[in-house]
């Protein structure tokens, strides 16, 4: 087991406390409630914050945790079989934002840092990204998010970029829909290439990039007028970050197999969401736009 583990969790809950500061000072009303668990099905536990009903937060989830167990489960397996019934350990921070404005977009960030196995056998990696669901185009954010990306890896390798956003235009992808999510941003995993030592300054990199991609973002459109039409396409994409979270997503799918908390695992879900039958825009439409357009991978940094 690498000896900066502890260096590993006193990072990842300083980047929660730090962010849960920085979006309550954003959003100037609302207010992170703290849960502390404890893991009942194996070891360790977490902080979930959750603000509601904020003024520009409609509902903003921040967890932290570090759990332990006998086996890894199936989902953390799926592609290093070899590691299948290893003990584990597991960290780290997982925030999902849902704004009330539709012309902000929703916003997710994970680091995390994982140990299969024990003494000289242990097998670690981090992994973790950011990734951006506008409802409503603006090719100035697009631009902003990716190139804020691209400079939180360049430091470690020219050909990070390139794969991690490769890599989150594929993971973040409906298959059922054949639609992508948003219009990515970076994702890795199973990564230890670089030493523990670099790699997770790479994760730190990642991790310490979210704030200045976003909240410039949420400064530029939180006070955009809008109207019901808007809120009623914003529920509506909400839908399919429902179902991606609930029926693709590695993540999701490793809290629940491993019995975590579901108020946490689940605290990534929108307060209000929408589905309609067959619908499709308009064209010629702003919400036409975003899905023929926006949705469609594209090297946005070097626009």
């Amino acid at each position: 087991m690498p000896t900066d583990l502890d260096a590993v969790r006193t990072y990842l809950l300083q980047l929660q406390d730090s962010i849960c500061a920085a979006l309550e000072r954003e959003d100037g009303d609302g207010h992170f409630q703290e849960d502390t668990w404890t893991r009942t099905d194996g070891g360790g536990g977490g902080r979930s914050r959750v603000m509601s009903a904020g003024n520009v937060f409609e509902k903003a989830g921040v967890g932290f945790s570090h759990v332990t167990g006998a086996s890894l489960p199936a989902s953390a397996t799926a592609t290093r079989p070899e590691l299948a019934g290893k003990s584990f350990q597991a960290l780290g921070v997982s925030l999902v934002l849902h704004p009330l404005n539709p012309y902000v977009p929703t916003v997710h960030l994970n680091v995390r840092f994982f140990i299969a196995g024990e003494g000289a056998d242990a097998v670690w990696w981090f992994g973790g990204g950011f990734d951006l669901t506008p409802y409503y185009g603006f090719t100035a954010d697009c631009i902003h998010w990716h190139r804020t990306a691209r400079a939180a890896c360049e430091p470690f390798g020219a050909d990070l970029h390139p794969r991690f956003k490769k890599w989150c235009d594929d993971y973040f992808f409906l298959k059922h829909r054949q639609e992508a999510r948003g219009i990515g941003g970076l994702f890795f995993d199973d990564f230890n290439a670089l030493g523990f030592a670099r790699s997770f300054a790479l994760m730190r990199s990642v991790g310490d990039a979210f704030l200045p991609a976003y909240l410039p973002i949420v400064q530029q459109r939180k006070a955009t007028p809008y109207s019901q039409r808007e809120r009623d396409f914003q529920l509506y994409r909400r839908g399919r970050y429902v179902e991606f979270n609930l029926v693709w997503d590695r993540g999701t799918h490793f809290g629940l197999q491993s019995g975590g908390r579901t108020e946490s695992i689940l605290m990534s879900l929108p307060p209000l969401v929408a589905w309609h039958y067959n619908w499709q825009p308009t064209l010629g439409t702003p919400e036409a736009q975003l899905m023929a357009e926006f949705l469609k991978p594209r090297n946005w940094a070097d626009v």
